[in-house]
């Protein structure tokens, strides 16, 4: 059996390489990335790295050959080319392959989800289906190490500031996501649906997690959402990363991450790290 992972050279690849490794033989591993010379200057010497441009069809269906099993991480939004032009061209390339089984990162509950980070999940699990090739798609909720930029400053006595109200978020570490994943990629039986997530948490509570995890203590502020914009215009942020990041604090408060799960700690087999040890993990 012949596994391959792509977009190797992100911090979700090499974490599903690391387990991938500990549970299958170098041999039966391939790592795809748009990049080949990075990715074999970050991954341990002897794999099977081959280039993969999300980009490039034939490129991709050619490093593909072989392949048993892929596990599809999601691209970047790009100007230059469609995120979901990308992953049709990704599914393409596996359809011609003959790749047997794609797992592949989603949003979650991207069958009924409406938001500008779902769509694109939403349409990629179609095509997917549509593809005829046998999936499983993992709907990560949100990595701890999205909020460092709200944690490092605030564990150092600057302000915790929020504009997400009291939505619920299941926080979990970026390896853990990763370890899901490839466990579901090993798996003889999976289900065609896991919702992966952490506990359920606010914006409150994580905070009060990182006084607990650091022993400092911080000002903790619930900004309403014009307050909120305005503050990360006056922190000198451009008008396009201020719209983002308002943007996900407004899909949290109207609970499109509320979530309650044990999908991933049943797939991984052990519990999750202490939401204050993952903390110390992130601001490290």
């Amino acid at each position: 059996m012949k596994y391959a992972i792509s977009a190797v050279t992100g911090n979700f690849g090499k974490e599903a390489i690391k387990v991938l490794m500990k549970n299958v033989h170098r041999t039966d591993i391939v790592a795809l990335a748009r990049n080949v010379e990075k990715a074999e200057k970050q991954l341990p010497a002897g794999l099977d790295v081959r280039p993969f441009d999300y980009g490039n069809p034939d490129q991709m269906a050619e490093s593909l050959e072989g392949v048993d099993k892929l596990l599809f991480v999601s691209s970047q939004p790009s100007p230059v080319l469609p995120r979901m032009t990308q992953h049709q061209n990704v599914i393409d390339a596996a359809k011609k392959a003959n790749v047997e089984f794609i797992v592949y990162t989603s949003f979650p509950h991207a069958e009924t989800a409406d938001n500008f980070l779902s769509h694109d999940h939403t349409q990629t699990e179609a095509a997917i289906k549509e593809s005829g090739i046998a999936h499983a798609f993992v709907r990560n909720n949100w990595y701890l190490e999205n909020e460092a930029t709200v944690l490092k400053p605030a564990s150092e006595g600057q302000p915790f500031v929020y504009g997400a109200g009291d939505g619920h978020v299941g926080w979990a570490l970026e390896s853990e996501y990763a370890e899901g994943a490839v466990r579901v990629l090993l798996s003889k039986s999976p289900k065609e649906i896991y919702e992966f997530a952490g506990e359920r948490r606010t914006y409150a509570d994580l905070a009060e997690a990182l006084k607990k995890a650091t022993g400092n203590d911080f000002p903790v502020v619930s900004a309403s959402a014009e307050d909120y914009k305005n503050g990360l215009k006056e922190a000198g942020l451009d008008d396009a990363t201020v719209g983002i990041v308002s943007d996900i604090q407004a899909l949290i408060a109207d609970g499109q991450l509320d979530e309650e799960t044990n999908d991933l700690t049943a797939v991984i087999s052990h519990s999750l790290t202490p939401i204050e040890d993952a903390i110390k993990k992130v601001i490290k």
